[in-house]
């Protein structure tokens, strides 16, 4: 009965988790179709005017912008054990097309566009860091799928997601602060640019915590 119960439990927060996932998606997706067709006269790069004149930037942003929404739904993907059992052959066309967005064009561009950043120096080292990060974890999921050492692979491309799912959870966080505390613009930017990927990576790894308690 009991494992019965967890297995239920288990059912819902994947359900929750998907259900979730598909509705930020979709958000992601109406912030993305603002820069559809190119436009240097909307929403976030209204206040980037001095950076988007210098041609790098525009192209760092761009490729970023338009990379990771794909990202973001390919990863999603890889988490299915339904998809992975059933179609194995999508399932790896699907993680290639990830790696590759990631390390050839999300990844560097957002570096480029790290030292752009809002909030000064603060918010300019969190998404240097994250840039990095971000490729390394995902070279590793890469690296130890070409071994074959799935556990591995499966923990390094919930680490690299996690990361990628801060372009949720960076909009997320600055919502409720906005809604909830009356902080500065920037001091609440400075914030959310930490937090919107440590808290994910903190909570992946409590997760692998947590399954090594219950075994």
């Amino acid at each position: 009965m009991r494992s019965q119960m967890l297995l239920q439990k288990g059912n819902i927060l994947t359900v929750s988790y998907y259900l979730a996932i598909g509705y930020f998606s979709y958000l992601m997706l109406l912030i993305t179709l603002q820069y559809i067709p190119i436009n240097f006269d909307v929403a976030f790069l209204r206040l980037k005017q001095n950076e988007i004149a210098r041609v790098h930037y525009q192209y760092a942003f761009f490729f970023h912008v338009y990379a990771s929404f794909v990202v973001l739904i390919t990863g999603i993907s890889q988490f299915s054990d339904y998809l992975r059992a059933r179609y194995k052959t999508f399932h790896r066309m699907l993680g290639k097309m990830y790696v590759v967005l990631v390390l050839l064009v999300a990844s560097p561009s957002g570096l480029i566009m790290a030292f752009y950043a809002n909030g000064g120096i603060s918010s300019q080292l969190s998404f240097t860091i994250m840039a990095v990060l971000w490729f390394f974890f995902t070279y590793k999921a890469y690296q130890y799928a070409r071994n074959r050492k799935w556990t591995l692979h499966k923990k390094f491309m919930l680490r690299s997601y996690a990361l990628t799912l801060s372009a949720i959870s960076l909009r997320l966080f600055k919502w409720i602060i906005v809604s909830t505390v009356a902080w500065p613009p920037m001091d609440t930017y400075r914030f959310v640019a930490w937090a919107g990927w440590m808290v994910n990576l903190l909570v992946i790894e409590i997760y692998f915590v947590s399954k090594i308690h219950s075994r």
